[in-house]
């Protein structure tokens, strides 16, 4: 067993926490990112691995940087090991020097693919035939280091970020508990990873969200599981904005311009820039979610109707 400082803060990095103190190990303290306000309210609230650490008694830090002042504190803890978890900070090397045994980082694609914040969206966005979990030993660079494990997941098309993203994180807790104990006994060597095949995702903006109708309705259909639950892809509809839940794809062109709404058998088809986007489930904003069946009883001039990239 370790003396394992853990830093995560959401729902991902909650997993292999659980696993870590599961095994056995001496959790010094847990270094999440400080509060933020969500929800409509505003209210600044704890993040998943803030509320579990704290309702199982552990240590909690949430510095504002690990810089000067904290990364002393870091050291003061002398950890033997650090784990980290979708902790919202790029670690310095001061930090990564610490622990003997070095940083360890559960990362959610198959590095080097995928490289960056947001590599759950970027797997889906892509149309990527598999992602999966990647455990490397940190260095300086952006998810450069090398390593330890990896494992795949198929992906068929069908998955959503958020629903992905919890199999990933319980998957990296896996590979974390049996990967961990070999390391500690020196059986592992982790290995460089190819640079030339690394590919690099960015931070999520809100904007991201916003449907480009001259995309092809293949790619829309993706931002719409790949945006879920933020920051939703979403669209205007005469000036008010409307997310789009679930859709489906047509690979028929259309007669339309991109963004053009019109109805077919009781489906409401939209016109991108190669194929057909089949709504089937929507929300305008300050509403509660329809199916296009309900949406459609409520809004009969929907038909028609163009969607707009502001409002």
């Amino acid at each position: 067993m370790a003396r394992v400082v853990y830093m995560g803060t959401p729902a991902f990095a909650l997993p292999p926490l659980q696993a870590l103190v599961e095994a056995g190990h001496d959790i010094v303290a847990v270094v999440t990112q400080p509060d933020r306000p969500a929800g409509r309210g505003g209210r600044a609230r704890p993040g998943p691995v803030k509320a579990w650490a704290e309702a199982q008694g552990l240590a909690v830090w949430q510095p504002e940087r690990l810089r000067g002042e904290a990364v002393e504190r870091l050291r003061a803890l002398a950890p033997e090991l650090i784990v980290v978890a979708a902790y919202g900070e790029i670690l310095r090397p001061e930090v990564l020097a610490i622990p003997p045994y070095g940083c360890l980082n559960i990362h959610a694609s198959l590095l080097p693919r995928w490289r960056g914040a947001a590599p759950i969206v970027a797997a889906i966005l892509a149309g990527d035939d598999k992602t999966g979990v990647t455990l490397i030993r940190m260095d300086a660079g952006m998810d450069t280091g090398p390593i330890l494990a990896q494992q795949a997941l198929p992906l068929r098309g069908q998955e959503r970020c958020g629903e992905l993203g919890a199999r990933l994180a319980e998957m990296g807790a896996v590979l974390l508990g049996r990967v961990l104990p070999e390391y500690l006994a020196g059986k592992v060597i982790p290995e460089p990873q190819d640079d030339s095949q690394a590919t690099y995702c960015t931070v999520l903006r809100k904007e991201d969200g916003l449907v480009d109708w001259t995309r092809p309705a293949a790619y829309i259909e993706r931002m719409v599981r790949a945006y879920d639950p933020w920051p939703g892809a979403y669209t205007f509809l005469r000036g008010q904005r409307l997310r789009i839940w679930r859709a489906g794809v047509l690979a028929e062109a259309s007669p339309y311009p991109p963004g053009t709404v019109w109805l077919r058998d009781g489906r409401a088809l939209v016109a991108t820039g190669d194929g057909m986007l089949a709504l089937e489930e929507v929300q305008l904003a300050g509403k509660r979610r329809l199916s296009i069946a309900e949406f459609l009883r409520g809004r009969p001039d929907l038909a028609g109707a163009r969607f707009r990239n502001s409002a």
